[in-house]
């Protein structure tokens, strides 16, 4: 016992202040930042769990999980600055390393780690939200404190830093609601009934369960094409993205195809008239193959 307790109380390194560092106390100084860690990652767990159960929003209860998290890192940090009986004027020095570290190295993480409180803050993103940056289209999965994930409409996850979440076009689908405005294409032939086609295309758009009345339903006669009359339904449904988009789009264009068998209006294709003009008769054979 008297030799554990030698080696525990022996002296390692003596402060500028005076006191001194022993074996015992940097070995407990450890032991307290891991069971402090432990606590910060299960307490931001355990609450986040909770929220999500009493339905939450997850966007709050993501910056909830991170201001538990840096709480509990605060008050570890300073009980391990008590237990090593270090001053608080120590830290002057320590700042200072900080910078320099901050200048040579970890600019982008320390510029990404204030974007993305920045983005949790203003919530120009929110989790949830369908967003498109660049070529990318996907739902904001988790935004981070380093980067944002984001699930592309393939699957595919995508990271973006949150320095370029505020800093590059990200054009945000849902910020504000739920609605988009999209488009149906028909063709039909030459000599269709112009009204009734209007007509039907209005009725197939407004019968689907996620189109709006409000804006109204639009068909425009939009062109005489080259082989059809060219007409386009605008339409504003509630969707949380592309994929809905293409499915509500999809339904319409069913139902459409079914009320023009109903009424005998077809819907045209790619056809072309050829006309033969000759000063004798051509003569015309078939052979059996």
């Amino acid at each position: 016992m008297d030799e554990f307790q030698k080696y525990w109380d022996f002296p390692l390194f003596t402060l500028s202040s005076g006191p001194v560092v022993t074996a015992g106390q940097v070995v407990l100084t450890l032991l307290v930042i891991f069971i402090g860690f432990f606590i910060s990652w299960y307490l931001q767990r355990l609450l986040g769990r909770q929220m999500l159960k009493a339905n939450v929003n997850p966007n709050v209860t993501q910056t909830v999980q991170r201001i538990v998290f840096y709480s509990v890192l605060v008050l570890l940090f300073i009980t391990v600055l008590g237990m090593l009986r270090i001053p608080i004027t120590a830290l002057a020095f320590i700042s200072g390393a900080v910078a320099i570290g901050v200048g040579f190295g970890a600019q982008n993480i320390i510029n990404n780690l204030i974007s993305g409180w920045i983005l949790m803050s203003e919530r120009p993103v929110r989790i949830g939200d369908f967003v498109e940056i660049d070529s990318h289209k996907g739902t904001v999965e988790v935004i981070g404190n380093r980067s944002t994930r984001i699930r592309r409409i393939d699957g595919v996850h995508l990271l973006v830093p949150n320095s370029q979440m505020l800093e590059r076009v990200v054009v945000n689908w849902t910020l504000v609601d739920k609605n988009f405005r999209s488009t149906v294409r028909v063709g039909v032939n030459y000599g269709s009934p112009i009204r009734l086609v209007e007509k039907l295309l209005l009725e197939a758009a407004d019968e689907h369960k996620l189109t709006l009345k409000d804006p109204p339903i639009i068909v425009v006669f939009e062109d005489y094409g080259d082989n059809a009359l060219i007409f386009d339904v605008f339409f504003w449904c509630i969707g949380t993205g592309e994929k809905e988009l293409r499915q509500i789009r999809s339904d319409i264009r069913f139902r459409i195809e079914e009320l023009f068998a109903e009424n005998g209006i077809v819907i045209a294709f790619p056809q072309r008239d050829v006309h033969l003009y000759a000063k004798t008769p051509i003569e015309v054979t078939t052979k059996q193959p």
